[in-house]
């Protein structure tokens, strides 16, 4: 279970009504698949050793001793099957029946766990589960019988499994919601849910809602084929699910389901600590623990997105920002809003986002003052760009040429104008930044800063230059969720303008600080070729920041993810990039601008994510650096 993740698998075996021995060797058949696919989790349906549409049966003694012979020959034949399997079954104890799932691991029983809340049908056979735990003998086993139980691995201290069974999913406070509370990190749910309507789609937001509230991974599985279909049908379906996305489906009405993903506990665990409202102190659970022979690295299969930020809506995000530089307008009692337009990915964005501010409050796009100030690495291209832009927003548009002050300030301090170091450079960032901060005192106006999240965690701007404003509305946007907004942006709300032949033509062209003289007219300087591919960053800094993710677990979900895309060296040495620069560069967001939050990621030090400058982060350094030298070799 290295870096937290464990196999886990949802199935529903086609059942045989009221003959339990049949359905063992079904549930012995689903366990020793889901062992050869490195699976250490089978959740099967509820009620699954005698079918779950039974009907009167149930008062049947002989079906429930059938059960029990069946689920004994399952431990006898799965003795050495080192997968946790959670079986439905009726259980008769004392003067009440009640629905069940038995949790069995090695050829022993860990626990018998009983339904709480039962469906209005089944009240004509079933009791809830009692209060309190107690201790029973079944299959020569002492036994725990209850619903206060955790179930775990001795060599997986992030895993910790709890059951509710169908109906407890559906109540207004749900035992996951219990369980949770007591330390569960994964929920098993044995189900019979019918299949009508809409129901497919309630039941898997349920699951999702489940799984979300309660911060945990989550594997059901509900009956299917087999059952009685006299007056309902059910579907077989199976779904696993990690917090806040599905991970793993299968169709209703698909014949023998069966699913298998990864849930990364660890990142449960994280999240749990980040929420800060899970305090296990007052919940009086019994866990019992497994033993494993060994643990092996879980294989992964899951999908992981190459741009994490791609599921947020667009246009959302642009509202928010809009929103959020409104509120600055008022606040400030600005007359004008100041920005600097490159022809980039950023600023136009920013512009974009200024005008729609100003029509919010009242103003006019014309408040909106655009200055180009081309120096010795601009572009004819970015400038054609940044000036179509503008035309078409009805912004005041000016140009400066910053080259003479430039030229000026390099004779003052002695910089000879061939050295084209990192002076050459940040001299021209900061000489902008001085222009743009001016005109807004002498306008009564707000610089909008335009830089991004992608180069607020690199650390790529200039110091007091770009990387200053007076309100940053890209400071949560990552580069790559920025193509998606700008190109959207064309397509549906600018078609079939010159500001979307523009704006498609900006997505498509190289990011550079344009710092450096083109040559025949053609950008030079490319940011991805000196920091790297901003899509391998923006993914980083999901998995640092988001996901609370060491190098070492980063560059291993970055394999599945961009397999096929980066060979492996390339990932391992622009991670080492990556957390190199990240840790290194915080000085710079110690004293970034106010900007919104507008994704599930910002780097404000009074909102997000916070860390010392001086901070010694040789253990994550050391660990990508370990990781780039296997490729050095």
């Amino acid at each position: 279970m290295k870096h937290g993740f464990i196999k886990v698998c949802a199935a529903s075996p086609c059942v045989s009504l009221a003959n339990p021995m049949e359905n063992a060797v079904a549930a012995k058949e689903a366990m020793l698949r889901a062992e050869k696919d490195g699976a250490k989790l089978l959740v099967l349906p509820e009620l699954f050793l005698s079918g779950y549409t039974c009907g009167d049966l149930f008062f049947q003694p002989k079906l429930h001793s059938e059960c029990i012979t069946a689920l004994e020959w399952l431990l006898c034949e799965t003795a050495k099957c080192e997968v946790m399997a959670v079986i439905g079954m009726p259980f008769a104890y004392g003067n009440a029946l009640y629905n069940c799932a038995a949790v069995i691991y090695c050829g022993q029983i860990c626990g018998i766990v009983p339904k709480t809340y039962i469906y209005a049908e089944e009240k004509r056979y079933f009791t809830p589960a009692p209060k309190e735990n107690e201790i029973i003998t079944l299959c020569g086993m002492d036994v725990i019988f209850g619903t206060k139980q955790i179930f775990a691995f001795d060599k997986m201290p992030s895993f910790k499994l709890a059951v509710e069974i169908c109906y407890d999913a559906w109540a207004n406070i749900p035992m996951s919601a219990h369980h949770a509370a007591a330390g569960a990190t994964v929920i098993a749910c044995p189900a019979a849910s019918p299949e009508f309507g809409t129901q497919s789609l309630d039941r898997a937001q349920l699951v999702f809602d489940n799984s979300r509230r309660s911060v945990c991974g989550y594997v059901y599985a509900s009956a299917g084929e087999g059952e009685s279909t006299t007056d309902i049908v059910y579907s077989g379906h199976c779904i696993i699910a990690e917090y806040e996305e599905a991970l793993a489906e299968a169709e209703p009405l698909c014949n023998d389901a069966y699913v298998i993903s990864e849930i990364d506990c660890e990142y449960i665990e994280f999240e749990r600590r980040r929420n800060g409202t899970f305090d296990v102190s007052g919940y009086d659970y019994d866990i019992t623990e497994c033993e494993l022979a060994e643990v092996c690295e879980t294989s992964l299969t899951r999908r992981f997105d190459q741009l994490p930020t791609s599921y947020f809506f667009p246009e959302r995000i642009v509202d928010i920002q809009v929103a959020g530089l409104a509120k600055r307008i008022k606040a400030a009692h600005s007359k004008k809003l100041i920005i600097g337009i490159s022809g980039g990915l950023d600023s136009t964005l920013a512009l974009i986002v200024a005008v729609r501010a100003c029509k919010k409050v009242g103003m006019q796009a014309s408040d909106v003052i655009a200055i180009t100030m081309p120096c010795f690495g601009t572009s004819g291209r970015t400038k054609s760009n940044a000036e179509i832009i503008c035309k078409e927003l009805g912004v005041t548009f000016e140009e400066i040429d910053i080259k003479p002050a430039v030229e000026q300030h390099f004779r003052d301090i002695g910089q000879d104008i061939e050295n084209r170091d990192v002076t050459y450079e940040n001299s021209q960032a900061r000489e902008r930044t001085q222009i743009l901060m001016d005109i807004a005192n002498k306008e009564g106006g707000l610089v909008v800063g335009t830089g991004d999240l992608s180069e607020l965690a690199l650390g790529f701007a200039t110091y007091n230059g770009d990387h200053m404003s007076m309100y940053a509305v890209n400071s949560s946007v990552p580069k790559t969720l920025m193509r998606d907004i700008i190109r959207v942006l064309a397509y549906e709300d600018y078609e079939n303008t010159p500001l979307e032949k523009a704006l498609l033509d900006i997505v498509d062209t190289p990011i550079s600080p344009e710092l450096l003289p083109p040559k025949d007219g053609e950008i030079t300087q490319s940011t991805e070729d000196i920091v790297g591919p901003y899509e391998l960053h923006d993914f980083f800094i999901y998995h640092m920041v988001k996901r609370a993710e060491r190098p070492e677990k980063i560059f291993r979900t970055a394999k599945c993810a961009f397999e096929g895309k980066y060979d492996e060296a390339t990932i391992a040495k622009w991670l080492n990039v990556f957390v190199r620069r990240f840790f290194s560069q915080q000085f710079k967001r110690s004293c970034m601008p106010d900007g919104p939050k507008v994704t599930e990621i910002s780097l404000s030090p009074r909102g997000g994510f916070a860390m010392p400058s001086d901070v010694a982060a040789d253990i994550f350094k050391k660990e990508a650096e370990n990781i780039l030298k296997q490729f050095e070799k």
